[in-house]
Order: C-alpha cells, then structure tokens, then sequence
C-alpha cells in the first residue's frame, strides 16, 4: 500500500468529521444563507429538549447543549480557519448553533412555536445585522474562536431583551394560549 495514502486517510476522516460538526451536520454547508441554516440546528435542539424532556429538565439540557456547543466552537476554530482559510468561515457554524440557543436558556415564557419563530426570527436580524454595539466591534475586532463566538451570543441577548420587552407590555403576544 502507498504510505501517503496510508498516512493522508485519518487526516481526510478527521476532516469529514469536524466539517460535519463544524458545519451542524451540513446544514452550514448551504450555499444560501448558511448561518441561518446552521442555527436551525440549535432550534432543532430546543424543540427536541422541550418536546421529549420533562419541565424540570428543559432548562438544564438547553444549558448543556449550549455549553457543549460553545466547547467545541472553540476547540474547532483554529481548525476551521486553516481549512476553509478565512478568519470567520461562514461554513463553520457553530457559533449561529450556539447564539440560538442562548435565546431560549434567557427567554422561558410562552408556546414553543410562537418562541422558537421569535426567537430566531429576532437572533437572525440582530447577528446578521449588528447594528448595536458591541455586536459589531466584536465581529470587526475580536479574532479567534471568542470572537467568532461572541458576537452571536451579544445579537441572542438582544433577541432576548426585545422579546422580554414585548412579553412586559403584550403579555399575551407569547402566551400559553393556543
């Protein structure tokens, strides 16, 4: 057998693997809009959390989830960078996956789908956008896996705010109701 191919297999299986993490199972690979397709993987994760755990454990599933995300956002990113060479590769994802998922652990109030549509709906505005500060000084002046993250988290507390503003003046705008 070659033993350049021999020694270049665990490298291209390594690859595969930390795209299909990197990228949320592909949904990152899109060739449209790939953040925004890659944070259906943490609205995927927080339907899922709510549907199939009971109340008491939602919440800290949603936190580990998150916390595992956030983990390995910043373990892959160096990898990341060099692979798709670029500072922020918009086919690594995690960090759309990770900012998602902030929304739900800040927001507990309301039917699942009136939260998961505001929620990403409004997280997707703010880190698409950046227009308060300090979401886009930290997208211009941060470098590495913190800075990649961090301005997605900023862009989810603001998603967060706005949708507990509206909750305190229409009350009834996420109620239970159906």
């Amino acid at each position: 057998m070659n033993s350049k191919m021999d020694k270049s297999h665990p490298q291209k299986i390594k690859n595969y693997i930390y795209v299909a993490i990197g990228s949320a199972f592909g949904l990152g690979l899109s060739p449209f809009f790939p953040g925004t397709c890659g944070a259906l993987a943490g609205v995927l994760s927080h339907v899922m959390i709510v549907l199939f755990l009971p109340d008491k454990m939602q919440w800290p599933a949603l936190v580990a989830v998150f916390v595992l995300v956030c983990i390995a956002n910043n373990v892959l990113t160096p990898w990341a960078q060099e692979y798709w060479q670029c500072r922020d590769p918009k086919n690594f994802v995690l960090d759309e996956v990770a900012g998602y998922l902030l929304v739900p652990i800040l927001f507990r109030y309301g039917q699942l789908w009136k939260v998961v549509l505001w929620g990403f709906v409004l997280f997707r505005i703010f880190d698409i956008f950046k227009l308060i500060p300090p979401a886009r000084q930290i997208d211009e002046n941060m470098h590495g896996a913190w800075g990649i993250l961090l301005d997605d988290l900023v862009s989810a507390g603001y998603a967060a705010l706005v949708m507990y503003l509206i909750y305190l003046i229409i009350p009834e705008w996420l109620a239970s109701r159906n």
